[in-house]
């Protein structure tokens, strides 16, 4: 019995020393946070602002593929960002810009939409995850799809 109780408290010490040894936890210079402890706000973070956050193709027929592109500044003050794009539908596409965007700078996410499949009307959304505060943006495509 006392061998079972020292080898489970050697595995339970074990264990836990582990798991606070993580190699996925971001470096904490890889996150800023504008707030400070006397609650005054220093952004010096990017800022995305889209042209348009909704575009509307209007009527499609089933089968179309249609193309919009929202354009986007960024009007922050370091570099944005963009690290993933993702939509709400297998049936959206989003292209985004790999590199970074300076302060001041412009950019475009293209969007195709392929209606095949589709009927009726159609409302997706598209995430955009970047290293603005907050992390996430959405913009949106509709459509109308129509038979043949």
């Amino acid at each position: 019995k006392n061998l079972i109780t020292h080898t489970l408290l050697v595995l339970i010490i074990l264990l836990s020393g582990c798991a606070n040894d993580r190699k996925d936890k971001l470096s904490t210079d890889v996150i800023t946070n504008p707030n400070s402890a006397s609650g005054e706000v220093e952004n010096t973070l990017p800022v995305i602002a889209f042209e348009k956050d909704v575009h509307d193709f209007g009527k499609l027929i089933a089968g179309e593929k249609a193309v919009y592109t929202f354009k986007f500044k960024n009007s922050g003050k370091s570099d944005l960002v963009i690290s993933q794009v993702k939509s709400s539908c297998g049936c959206t596409v989003p292209k985004y810009p790999r590199e970074p965007i300076e302060p001041g700078g412009e950019g475009e996410i293209s969007v195709t939409f392929d209606s095949s499949g589709r009927k009726g009307m159609q409302n997706k959304a598209i995430t955009i995850i970047t290293n603005c505060q907050p992390n996430s943006t959405m913009v949106r495509i509709k459509a109308q799809v129509i038979s043949p």
